[in-house]
């Protein structure tokens, strides 16, 4: 596997260029992030690029012209485009920072053609994840961007992400309706993940973000830029992880009005957003 590792004080991360994927990241070494996801099981956070989920019958409309997907992994709809899944090349690098660049051609799989970048650096208690996407095809595209992390799930942890509703979900792991947040899940206030299984986005979001996990004597504040107005939970239950997913649009935007906050790129045009995760000592 092709790792970079980039390092600075105490916060240490290594990235793949196998989907462009973040495979471990520790802070003083304590984990932050959690290797628990893509093909291999291995990757602790990837990117979402040209959008997040899952795409329903494997069809979109786009302007009057239909156009369809193939499955790319076991699930039988196609599922979190293709950055996490592509090969990415390194573009410049050094000790604490690493650009990487992608390139997509339209195929029976996917419909779109597209550039990516990724952008990672650390400082002393602090990491940044940069994505961006340019619409490299001949027709304007639905485009959205996020970034799929894995965070420690330890009893004690606990999430503040204030959103205004929640979307309930249907087969195929679909988003259903949007309703009121139920307590359970309120984030407004910082409250414990459950653990059992939950797959569900939440929309009305600020991207503002707090974990704390008091075992681990650490906090987590994540900032996003002001794209990004929605989030997933997952987790399966009775699991050590749970994903906590920044994403500039909803799920199944494809087939939602307006696109769910997909942004319809003409060709050149170019969709980005940054994920900044700031750490520090529970008690702060």
């Amino acid at each position: 596997m092709d790792e970079i590792r980039i390092a600075d004080g105490g916060l240490e991360i290594s990235v793949s260029r196998q989907g462009g994927a973040i495979r471990s990241a520790t802070f003083h070494g304590r984990a932050v992030l959690q290797p628990r996801g893509g093909p291999d099981g291995g990757m602790a956070s990837f990117p979402l690029v040209p959008f997040g989920n899952r795409v329903e019958y494997n069809v979109m409309t786009v302007q009057g012209r239909d156009y369809s997907f193939q499955p790319n992994t076991d699930d039988p709809l196609h599922l979190h485009g293709d950055g996490w899944l592509g090969l990415w090349n390194v573009q410049a690098q050094d000790e604490r920072s690493l650009t990487l660049s992608y390139e997509h051609e339209a195929g029976r799989v996917s419909p779109y053609r597209y550039s990516a970048s990724q952008g990672f650096s650390v400082s002393d208690c602090r990491f940044e994840n940069v994505l961006s996407v340019t619409n490299r095809g001949d027709t304007s595209m639905p485009f959205g961007l996020g970034f799929h992390p894995f965070f420690p799930l330890t009893p004690n942890v606990t999430l503040l992400a204030p959103a205004s509703r929640l979307w309930t979900e249907r087969q195929g792991y679909l988003p259903d309706a949007p309703v009121a947040i139920p307590e359970e899940l309120d984030f407004s206030t910082p409250r414990p993940v459950p653990d059992r299984w939950i797959n569900n986005a939440f929309e009305g979001w600020s991207g503002a973000a707090s974990i704390r996990w008091p075992e681990l004597d650490l906090v987590a504040k994540i900032e996003m830029d002001g794209i990004f107005g929605n989030y997933m939970i997952y987790t399966p239950g009775n699991a050590d992880f749970f994903c906590f997913e920044p994403m500039s649009h909803l799920p199944n935007g494809h087939h939602m009005r307006d696109f769910g906050g997909l942004v319809l790129l003409a060709p050149g045009e170019s969709l980005a957003g940054r994920m900044t995760i700031s750490l520090s000592a529970a008690g702060i």
